[in-house]
């Protein structure tokens, strides 16, 4: 499995959100979204799990597009590429 970094999520978006919005790219196995211990508001960022074979096409799909009016960042996760 590889994780994706997505950042600049809109404060809005759902775990479930985003599980739909990768899996027509590829296989999803989870999605979370970080959010503020203190107050559970999304910090605006998160990470997808995909299938190593999907990461890529996922990215070059997603990188850059619109989810709930705001360009998306996706890429690998820092330190988490086997």
């Amino acid at each position: 499995m590889t994780t994706l970094y997505v950042g600049n999520l809109p404060w809005s978006t759902t775990e479930q959100e985003l599980m739909r919005t990768f899996s027509q790219y590829g296989t999803v196995h989870s999605a979370r979204i970080i959010t503020d211990r203190e107050t559970g508001r999304s910090r605006g960022f998160g990470f997808v799990e995909v299938e190593d074979a999907d990461a890529e096409r996922c990215i070059e799909a997603l990188n850059g597009t619109e989810l709930g009016g705001r360009p998306i960042t996706v890429n690998v996760a820092q330190g988490t590429r086997r």
